[in-house]
């Protein structure tokens, strides 16, 4: 190797300045090209895993993969992940058992692209999956929701319609995960999905969860009450809402947590329909009123005889005596008519009741007794503990006064305020839950203190061994090596017999040539050893 160095340096000598250039140049290059194409052949080979991600799955996807700690690669916009070849099914066998991806659905976009010859078939089921999409996407944004999925049902448009019940209808899939959606936020995907549907309301929408349970069944609106479901649940929604009502107004009287309310309420589940008519002869209007005048008056007179002798009998006076002679009538006649119809005062009533009348409602109160303050003593402070004091009568009959004005109830006759609120003052049992509360507390107290020592004991531990173990090495002196007495000369031995001495200049200086550790221990042990003559 050595011959090998000193004939490079020889060559290396031998070459001028442009050809040591050119080798250190080249010698580079080839070392890049070299780092290059090892860190290229160790690369693994990336291999897509999903592409045309939604930001959210894409966001999870890309999370899992970090907390693996696998090499990945993002693309296309952040819509692609690639992964290593020899990854890639395994990855997408762990990401379906976790739901990813789960798809946003086809939106609006897929209408981006023209699109000629298509039936009106096909774009009428592309633009309910397009509205489908949509929906699900918003419904996604609501908070827990971690996939959903929507189905809507609409009626065929025809000519003639053999089915006019048929109503558009949907369906919508929310995966909670382990969460559960509140009443107000199942109400809101209802709505949601009835708006942007023609025609479909919201009674006709079905909230399912992941656990397979019916989420939009309690929101049903049922007017009629018919079913026996709708009528308790209704029964409970007054119930709570006048309770609430109560205990919360008392609750700002006489203390957080020191009135129970319970309302019952007798409800009207019967739909009823009265229809009433009365006459009041007393009443009367003229309704029509005729009259009929008819004057009619008729007279006639007769004249009887004529001129005797001859001249009666002549002709000419013979006509005049008969025209004389022909009777005189004249008529007179009067009628008078009068019709007047009346009509009589009459009243219609047309009364129709709805279910959910509040027939009667009754209350139950319990209310905690004062609570007296504490003693106190010349020092400022309480000598003793909190005394219960009951209420007066006066003031318990105020209160009850107070919860029937608060539900709006009117005392029939006969009836008393008791009868109807029941109100009674009582010792809750809250001592137990204090106890329980301080056993706790103690109980938290002690498992913190045990976890501080858990933490320190192991360092308590080490620092004791440690100072055990310094006390032990300082009370222990290091035995005296003995000098190792070697094979000397003869002339040594004379002369070290000669001064009387066991060891002599020469023999320290050849016993430091042939043991130097021994003679280092041999020399520090002598100083530190007193002499004898001391």
């Amino acid at each position: 190797m050595k011959i090998f160095l000193n004939s490079l340096l020889s060559l290396w000598k031998q070459l001028g300045l442009n050809q040591r250039v050119s080798l250190v140049v080249a010698t580079i290059a080839v070392a890049a090209g070299m780092t290059v194409l090892v860190v290229w052949s160790r690369r693994p080979d990336m291999q897509l895993l999903y592409a045309r991600l939604g930001d959210k799955d894409s966001a999870a996807i890309i999370g899992y993969l970090e907390s693996q700690n696998i090499v990945h690669e993002v693309t296309a916009g952040g819509t692609a992940v690639k992964v290593p070849s020899d990854q890639v099914y395994k990855l997408r066998m762990d990401l379906a058992s976790k739901g990813l991806p789960g798809g946003d659905g086809v939106g609006f976009e897929i209408f981006d692209k023209g699109q000629f010859g298509l039936s009106d078939f096909v774009q009428r089921t592309n633009y309910l999956r397009a509205v489908q999409g949509e929906l699900a996407r918003t419904i996604t944004q609501l908070a827990g929701v971690r996939a959903a999925r929507v189905m809507i049902v609409q009626p065929e448009n025809r000519l003639l319609l053999t089915e006019q019940g048929v109503k558009a209808t949907a369906s919508v899939f929310v995966d909670m995960g382990g969460g559960r959606l509140e009443i107000d936020e199942v109400n809101a995907i209802r709505h949601l999905v009835a708006n942007a549907v023609q025609g479909l309301s919201p009674d006709q929408v079905a909230v399912v969860d992941n656990r397979g349970r019916v989420l939009s069944e309690e929101l049903k609106q049922d007017p009629t009450l018919g079913t026996a479901s709708s009528q308790v649940r209704y029964k409970q929604q007054v119930e709570d809402y006048l309770g609430k009502k109560v205990e919360t107004m008392l609750a700002a009287v006489i203390g957080p947590g020191n009135a129970v309310v319970r309302v019952s309420a007798d409800i009207d589940t019967d739909a009823t329909t009265e229809m009433s008519e009365k006459y009041d002869p007393d009443g009367q209007v003229v309704r029509s009123q005729t009259i009929v005048d008819d004057t009619n008056n008729s007279t006639e007179q007769r004249t009887t005889g004529g001129a005797a002798g001859v001249s009666a009998n002549v002709p000419e006076k013979a006509a005049a005596n008969e025209a004389a002679a022909r009777p005189t009538s004249v008529t007179e006649s009067k009628r008078n008519n009068k019709t007047v119809n009346y009509e009589i005062n009459r009243v219609t009533t047309n009364i129709t009741r709805n279910p959910g009348t509040i027939k009667n409602v009754t209350a139950a109160v319990f209310v905690a007794p004062r609570m007296a303050p504490a003693p106190v003593g010349a020092d400022g402070k309480a000598t003793g503990e909190p005394q219960v004091q009951k209420r007066t009568p006066e003031e318990l009959n105020a209160l009850r006064q107070v919860v029937v004005n608060a539900l709006g109830l009117k005392l029939s006759p006969g009836q008393t305020m008791d009868s109807i609120v029941a109100l009674q003052e009582t010792t809750f049992a809250a001592e137990p839950v204090a106890q329980e509360v301080q056993a706790i507390a103690k109980e938290n107290r002690l498992q913190g203190w045990v976890e501080v020592a858990s933490k320190w004991s192991a360092v308590i531990g080490a620092a004791g061994v440690l100072l055990v173990f310094m006390k032990i090495l300082s009370k222990q002196k290091p035995e005296p090596v003995p000098v190792e007495v070697l094979s000397m000369s003869p002339d040594l031995a004379a002369r070290s017999l000669q001064n009387g001495n066991g060891v002599t200049a020469d023999m320290l200086n050849q016993l430091i040539r042939q043991k130097p550790a021994n003679i280092g221990t041999a020399l520090r042990e002598w100083v530190g050893t007193p002499s004898a003559k001391n």
